[in-house]
């Protein structure tokens, strides 16, 4: 390939082994690849919330009488509704087969991001998202530059529907060391005009390419690296790209 232009490179590696509860992530991403200055650490939820011993058997929940009421109407456990219920702010829609809600971080998710593939079945279970996925971000951060010496910025990822769309796409529900939302008001577009409202949600879009490298069923590659997006270096959290209550227009 010749001429000029920008290169983003994105790595998931193969062979990274399975996570439980305890489990050092830093080490785990050390071990896969030595990260540089720049480059962003991209992780699946379902390691971190592996590693946070999120993973909860269903044999120990006992769903509550609207936990039934709401599995009859859209024919799903009614565990796995009160773990869901667990996790909710406020319950969105409910027809058979879907739940959609409100998550107590404040994402509209189906089944509160409640997730049972790629989980070991010999005791069924289901596995929730982080407590704070911001936070765990941010730890690892610092646990990478600690161990490192290399400046990176972290996402945990998600695979998420939308509204108005179908298929699921890599989204960054978790970040740390970038900007999550990309206030381009301002900016002089080709022609000089400046752009009036385009905000870019940079770590979903990250997230969305590192997801064609991880792989979505059994790739076995929960992590990656990407290199070469330029970004500001600020403490951004994924918090900033959920749209507050007020100025949703899809209740």
């Amino acid at each position: 390939m010749t001429g000029s232009g920008a290169t983003i490179t994105v790595f998931a590696p193969d062979g990274v082994p399975q996570v439980a509860a305890g489990d050092d992530l830093a080490t785990l991403v050390l071990a896969a690849h030595t990260p540089e200055d720049g480059d962003i650490v991209v992780l699946a939820q379902k390691i971190v919330s592996k590693a946070e011993g999120r993973l909860v058997p269903l044999d120990t929940v006992t769903p509550s009488p609207r936990a039934v009421e709401l599995a009859a109407q859209c024919d799903k456990d009614p565990r796995l509704v009160e773990l869901v219920l667990s996790e909710t702010d406020t319950v969105m829609r409910v027809r058979k087969g879907v739940l959609i809600v409100r998550h107590r971080l404040g994402i509209v998710l189906a089944n509160a991001g409640i997730d049972q593939s790629n989980i070991d079945h010999s005791r069924p279970a289901a596995l929730l998202l982080p407590r704070d996925p911001d936070a765990s971000a941010a730890v690892l951060r610092d646990a990478l530059r600690a161990a490192s010496g290399a400046d990176v910025a972290v996402l945990i990822i998600d695979s998420l529907g939308r509204a108005w769309r179908n298929g699921t796409t890599g989204t960054a529900i978790g970040a740390a060391g970038l900007p999550a939302l990309l206030d381009l008001r301002g900016t002089p577009d080709i022609y000089g005009r400046r752009l009036e409202t385009s905000e870019l949600g940079l770590a979903d879009e990250i997230a969305a390419a590192a997801s064609l490298a991880m792989g979505q069923a059994g790739e076995g590659r929960p992590l990656a690296i990407v290199r070469g997006v330029s970004y500001a270096r600020r403490e951004g959290n994924a918090a900033e790209l959920v749209r507050p209550r007020a100025l949703d227009l899809f209740p």
